[in-house]
């Protein structure tokens, strides 16, 4: 299964990869200074919460895309059952 993004939506998912990835490269820096235990953990939550709204917007894009446009009812509940198996464990 292969799904297209919109340019735009494509770009806007990739930068805020990079915001994400620059968060992660800030706790590694906070880490190897020895910066006080409680800011770490501000921008781990940071990240966290940021990471937790990319997977939220690929989740909205791959139901709307994929799921309700699919190409028949029947491959609709085959891109449904396997999204639900990825979804129990997105949410543990």
């Amino acid at each position: 299964m292969k799904h297209t993004h919109h340019p735009k939506e494509k770009m806007a998912l990739i930068v805020r990869l990079r915001r994400i990835r620059g968060q992660l490269q800030a706790v590694e820096r906070m880490l190897e200074a020895d910066t006080d235990c409680v800011k770490v953990m501000m921008q781990v939550v940071s990240a966290r919460s940021a990471l937790k709204s990319f997977g939220d917007k690929i989740i909205q894009s791959h139901m709307h895309e994929c799921i309700e446009h699919a190409e028949s009812p029947v491959e609709s509940r085959k891109y449904l059952s396997n999204f639900l198996t990825v979804l129990e464990r997105y949410v543990t």
